[in-house]
């Protein structure tokens, strides 16, 4: 076990770590939550070094009791697709020992003699899933985890041990394992991490026991990663999307933006309101309204002038103005509540009875003109109801537009038949 060579690997990665630490005075320009992935800095190299093992912390079963640590080395080019998640193509070489006491198979089984396998190369892809970019709590965070997965792979040859046969192998292998990486700038990152690799294969040893157990081993090791690019774009590793968030909604020229366009609304809505203000309240808008200051309740025409109505002998009946409504309409207009409170006084007073005679222009069918004659009367009696009249001293009649007192051919006309009339 060679703890010498661990050791100045590990110092040497520290001296580097400083060095990029120093460098980390790197304005940078504010990324946007849409802007895309080319505002980032995406791809990275890094290399490493730590301890090489024929187990794993999981267990497991193995062919040799007392695996040795031994050195290992390696380095990636890893590309970043997301704060969340990256490819990366690794490259580890190293050496791989053990003792030969018993078998942990097979108790008749005794090596007498350790091996050792020089682990010429293994490469492939790794998949990185990061944890910790996204924080409530802080801007930026310094520290990052990573779960990591991938296709690896190997060739190995057994160079000591009972089965020396001079041949190299190529096997498949699958990495498992995660880390922690800590952000030293913004140009370096420490990584630490630790990987277990599962081989196809049970002759690691040079000896296939041929049951069951396929060989693995793993990798513990510190590295230093260097972001590439431009040092005026920040790493999507490290982006934050709260925090972009949070930018462009401080941002002095967005916040501008929105001034300005607040400024223009609060103009458009006292434009609106000058436009729309109606003075007399007669329903058109000052600046239409060629008859302006009209009583209130004066029925007018588009241009805010008021309405003459011919007179006619029959528009009085029983001492009492028609009610007229608009359009298709039955419902009450203001204009007509000087008059149906005379009504009601007067009956309150004297106790008679009345009939509300219902009334429509020649707009619609019969039927619904009909429906709509009744509906106006309902609605006078029921303001007369709840003004304090007696229900059972007021009677519905409707007849629709059978009754015309104007001409139906011409609007003025039209507008007098729709009317509610009272007879005693």
């Amino acid at each position: 076990m060679n703890y010498s060579t661990i050791k100045k690997a590990a110092l040497a990665c520290t001296l580097v770590a400083a060095i990029g630490y120093a460098d980390v005075a790197n304005a940078q320009e504010p990324a946007k939550v849409f802007g895309g992935r080319s505002q980032y800095r995406t791809w990275s190299i890094g290399v490493n070094a730590g301890a090489l093992s024929p187990a794993v912390v999981i267990g497991g079963l193995r062919d040799n009791s007392h695996p040795e640590i031994t050195l290992g080395y390696g380095a990636n080019i890893r590309k970043q697709f997301s704060p969340h998640f990256s490819m990366q193509a690794d490259f580890l070489r190293g050496s791989l020992e053990a003792s030969g006491e018993a078998s942990e198979v097979n108790d008749n089984w005794q090596y007498g003699d350790a091996y050792k396998t020089d682990l010429n190369w293994q490469t492939g892809l790794t998949g990185n899933f990061h944890f910790g970019a996204i924080d409530f709590l802080r801007r930026e965070n310094s520290v990052g985890f990573y779960l990591s997965a991938g296709y690896n792979i190997a060739n190995y040859e057994v160079v000591e041990g009972p089965n020396v046969d001079g041949e190299d192998r190529t096997e498949q292998v699958i990495p498992v394992g995660g880390g922690v990486k800590f952000k030293l700038g913004g140009v370096v990152n420490l990584d630490l991490g630790y990987k277990m690799n599962f081989l196809n294969a049970d002759n690691l040893d040079g000896v296939w026991a041929n049951n069951g157990s396929l060989d693995h081993y793993s990798y513990g090791y510190a590295g230093l990663e260097f972001i590439l690019g431009s040092k005026d774009k920040p790493s999507l590793e490290w982006n934050n999307p709260v925090a972009n968030l949070y930018d462009e909604l401080k941002d002095p020229e967005l916040r501008n933006e929105v001034e300005a366009l607040k400024q223009r609304v609060t103009t458009l809505e006292g434009t609106v309101d000058e436009l729309g203000r109606d003075s007399d309240g007669d329903g058109v808008a000052d600046r239409f309204d060629k008859c302006p200051d009209t009583p209130a309740g004066t029925v007018v025409d588009g241009s805010g002038c008021p309405i003459k109505f011919p007179e006619t002998t029959e528009a009085v009946v029983g001492d009492y103005s028609p009610i007229q409504f608009e359009f298709d309409s039955y419902v009450l207009k203001t204009s007509s509540y000087p008059t149906l409170d005379k009504v009601s006084q007067d009956l309150r007073d004297s106790g008679n009875a009345l009939t509300l005679e219902g009334h429509a222009s020649a707009e619609g069918t019969e039927d619904y003109n009909m429906q709509l004659s009744k509906d106006r009367a309902n609605a006078v009696k029921n303001y007369l109801v709840n003004s304090g009249v007696d229900a059972n001293k007021l009677e519905v009649v409707g007849y629709g537009e059978t009754q015309p007192i104007a001409s139906n051919a011409t609007e003025s006309g039209r507008v007098q038949n729709r009317r509610v009339e009272f007879s005693k």
